[in-house]
């Protein structure tokens, strides 16, 4: 089978082709209107496409069927020998599918857990149900992240790695912050000490000059998140356990998964994609920090996390979900501006070698 836009040979009952992912359209369908239309717009430069964000198209492909060879193809990216030039990068919105694929899995595997624990009384089953609960809506989230990467210059086992020492790393930096803090409780303490321990954490990993990118920075930071929000959530549903409430503990997973997308994933990933605005091409220096790009977005984040923690948005009706909302805009309009860099520095490498050299 043929791919139409790039015409790779793939093998027979892929939807999508394993190189360039266009969607592969049978024969009988070459001449619909759909196709003549779809083939029309493909002969546009990519630089000249439309990078506003079109919410219908991105989420196009979660229902639809994929392979086991279109997921495998996802989880090679960001090798040495997988991670494409920048040139050869698409620059539109990516259409993510598979973050859907793993929340089904962790659903599945939750829900079989929570009857072995409530259906047959077998309290081995409990490390394991609190360990999927908290970690299967943040991790579903930074799949999501993950495959908007559009550079695909991480690769997944790198993610994980930054899922598990980020996550502890910001951890411990948080209590750090708050034995120097004496312990304070107000709100906007704990917003400072958790994001700023993130921050750093985020920092360690984006130094390097390898994941520069706006999208590298996003989905870091919410790699970092994931941990942070995973471990912390953990840890409150065992408290609610020793508390000597199987109810607890079901009420502080669920809830705590329902707005798992509005907190420390989302919070995370804005700042790590301002950190790399601020770097940029640069070796990091902490004087980067006090730029205004930084230092807004950080101070948003703040905010955020503090109105999250109030008890004043408790008042609200759908408090969380409204501001879970607001924090998704930004980070899709954060995507936005991470798409337009590379088009952006695509065009700046097409100019430097259509640029002639001074004889």
């Amino acid at each position: 089978m043929k791919c139409p836009h790039c015409a790779y040979s793939n093998p027979e009952g892929v939807k999508f082709c394993l190189n360039c992912g266009h969607e592969i359209v049978d024969r009988d369908e070459n001449y619909s209107i759909f196709y003549l239309f779809a083939h029309r717009v493909d002969k546009i430069p990519r630089n000249e496409r439309s990078v506003e964000p079109k919410f219908r198209n991105i989420f196009s492909r979660v229902f639809r069927q994929h392979s086991e060879m279109e997921a495998e193809r996802l989880f090679i990216v960001g090798t040495g020998l997988t991670t494409p030039k920048i040139e050869e990068v698409v620059n539109t919105w990516p259409k993510p599918w598979l973050f859907a694929r793993v929340f089904l899995i962790a659903l599945i595997a939750y829900l079989g857990l929570y009857l072995g624990v409530s259906l047959f009384e077998n309290i081995n089953f409990i490390p394991g149900l609190i360990v999927v609960g908290a970690f299967a809506v943040p991790f579903t989230t930074l799949i999501f992240f993950w495959e908007m990467n559009a550079p695909q210059n991480i690769a997944i086992y790198k993610i994980v790695y930054v899922v598990f020492i980020g996550g502890i790393l910001s951890l411990l930096l948080a209590l750090v912050f708050y034995d120097i803090l004496g312990n304070n409780t107000n709100v906007i303490v704990i917003g400072i000490c958790e994001e700023l321990a993130k921050v750093i954490a985020v920092i360690y990993f984006v130094r390097n000059l390898k994941y520069r990118y706006i999208l590298n920075g996003l989905l870091l930071g919410a790699a970092i998140g994931a941990g942070f929000a995973a471990f912390e959530t953990a840890g409150y549903a065992l408290r609610a356990l020793l508390s000597g409430s199987f109810h607890m503990l079901y009420s502080t997973i669920l809830w705590r998964s329902i707005f798992a997308p509005g907190g420390h994933v989302a919070w995370a990933a804005l700042t790590g994609a301002a950190v790399c605005i601020v770097q940029g091409d640069k070796k990091f220096q902490w004087s980067m920090l006090i730029k205004p790009k930084f230092l807004g977005v950080f101070l948003l984040v703040v905010f955020m996390h503090a109105l999250w923690d109030s008890p004043i948005l408790g008042i609200l009706p759908a408090g969380h979900t409204i501001l879970t909302v607001i924090l998704w805009i930004l980070v899709f309009s954060m995507i936005r501006i991470g798409l337009k860099e590379i088009a952006d520095k695509k065009l700046e490498l097409t100019y430097c070698k259509e640029k002639p050299t001074p004889s």
